[in-house]
């Protein structure tokens, strides 16, 4: 059972981690990139005696191959680690009678996306180097209580009966009721179309990248287990 949990996360991991920075290099890191210009402030959007200073283009990339290496090693441990908990909860479904197949493999990825990035991004979406936010503490806490809440609450509607979906559905909502923290006001460094572009391509690469993770470490599991 251990043997089929660590094999299926770690080809899983490895492969989805080097797809995931892939997809990074390609439509985050630029934007990311131009987001640390500001921050520094070698480019800036504040218009002066009438006209922008913003630069439209991208910055070159794989400009830094010890900070691409170190992104590409990230990623792969990271999603590693988020795959042995899909085994596992593949695992503990089998118990349960359920049976795990590729497709319901898919639709794990697809929650565990929703439960990890795009539930607390609906508080605090991915934010561009040099934004003013709230205390990190607080933040930190919220973020991790809505992951807890929106997993739980997934389960609940998942497994459970309808009562217990109701439940879930309301544990679901309960972090966002309380709210996320934020300052009194806006700050920003970056022009504003920037930092949306680059939550929205933050958010679209991860949807990806937890789908596939789900898809592979079921189908993985499925072969390992069956061998």
């Amino acid at each position: 059972m251990f043997k089929n949990l660590l094999t299926s996360a770690v080809f899983a991991g490895v492969a989805v981690g080097v797809i995931a920075a892939v997809l990074q290099f390609w439509l985050v890191t630029p934007l990311l990139l131009e987001g640390e210009l500001y921050e520094t402030g070698a480019r800036v959007h504040f218009s002066v005696g009438g006209s922008t200073q913003s630069d439209a283009g991208h910055p070159a990339l794989f400009t830094d191959p010890m900070r691409d290496l170190m992104s590409i090693g990230f990623n792969m441990v990271t999603f590693t680690a988020f795959a042995l908990f899909l085994a596992i909860g593949f695992a503990l479904t089998e118990r349960g009678g359920h049976e795990v197949t590729a497709r319901k493999g898919l639709i794990w990825g697809i929650a565990a996306f929703i439960a990890v990035q795009l539930a607390p991004a609906m508080g605090l979406p991915p934010e561009l180097p040099g934004t003013v936010a709230a205390d990190v503490e607080l933040r930190q806490i919220w973020w991790i209580c809505t992951v807890l809440a929106t997993a739980v609450g997934l389960g609940l509607i998942a497994f459970g009966s309808t009562l217990a979906g109701i439940g879930g559905a309301a544990l679901i909502v309960s972090p966002h009721i309380v709210g996320a923290p934020h300052l009194d006001t806006y700050f920003g460094v970056a022009a504003p179309e920037l930092s949306a572009h680059f939550a929205t391509a933050s958010l679209g690469t991860s949807a990806v990248a937890w789908a596939l993770l789900g898809l592979f470490t079921a189908t993985l599991w499925v072969k390992f287990k069956d061998s």
